[in-house]
């Protein structure tokens, strides 16, 4: 029974301010956060006023497809250069905002880009493409690619400081220069993360590139901006009707090009136990 009550009242809050105060932490916020949920106050009929809304989206006008493809394929190729670009800039600040690689005064400088990078949306980036280059899809590039480059940066910095030096070092000890300890000690164990965060972005930016055309940046996005600005929801839906369709197809490819790189980044032991 003595041993019972032998912990030091240290061990015994141990647990508490882990995992504990960080759920009541949580609480608090949740109950901070309360008021946002009343609304304007007033008494409203709320599911007759989304009913009526959501009937002027049916039925879709499909007429509107073979444009919409045309916009659509604008999307696409805004979406694949913004997604290469974007690749090209995070691989040098991913290296110099790795922790276990560079040095302390280059991390600091480039975490503090990135944050800077992402604490933009993505729309604003948009508007500033935009007022560069004029209303066309090369505003939808600019806007995305540095939106883009701050989250593949993020990425790409945890990608390379979760990877073994072993190899790296033991290059480096054998006369290697930088590129060649990170050409065979680095990169071969980061590649498949790389590319998983490079197809996931550009996903990303398939949405995404639909919703900047609101700020004039090209692709679809203009169309669903023009058919909101006429109240042509009919219209509207059958733009959303395709736009989801094409979502869900590189969705579904793209989780099946991710389990096929993390196979091969971590491929499960061959069960070697046989029947005599």
């Amino acid at each position: 029974m003595n041993n019972a009550f032998s912990s030091s009242p240290r061990s015994l809050l141990r647990p508490f301010s882990v995992l504990h105060l960080l759920g009541m932490i949580i609480l608090i916020a949740v109950f901070y956060s309360l008021p946002v949920l009343n609304g304007s106050g007033r008494e409203m009929e709320y599911m007759k006023q989304i009913t009526r809304f959501l009937g002027h989206f049916f039925p879709p006008d499909f007429s509107v497809i073979p444009d919409a493809m045309s916009a659509l394929n604008e999307t696409f190729q805004i979406a694949v250069m913004a997604t290469l670009f974007s690749v090209c800039l995070s691989l040098p600040l991913g290296i110099a905002g790795s922790k276990n690689i560079s040095p302390l005064w280059l991390v600091r400088s480039t975490r503090m880009i990135l944050n800077l990078i992402r604490t933009i949306p993505g729309l604003i980036w948009a508007l500033l493409g935009v007022s560069l280059v004029g209303a066309n899809p090369l505003a939808g590039v600019i806007g995305l690619t540095f939106y883009s480059t701050g989250y593949l940066g993020k990425f790409f910095c945890d990608s390379i400081e979760s990877v073994q030096l072993d190899t790296a070092k033991s290059l480096k000890a054998l006369g290697a220069d930088s590129i060649q300890c990170f050409q065979w000690g680095i990169w071969p164990q980061a590649k498949i993360h790389f590319l998983s965060h490079a197809l996931w972005m550009f996903e990303y930016n398939i949405r995404s590139a639909s919703i900047i055309g609101y700020v004039g940046a090209g692709g679809i996005g203009v169309q669903l901006h023009t058919f909101q600005e006429y109240y042509a929801w009919s219209k509207f839906s059958a733009v959303l009707i395709l736009l989801l369709g094409v979502v869900i197809a590189f969705d579904t490819l793209g989780e099946k090009v991710r389990q096929t790189l993390k196979q091969k980044a971590d491929p499960k032991p061959q069960n070697t136990n046989s029947v005599q």
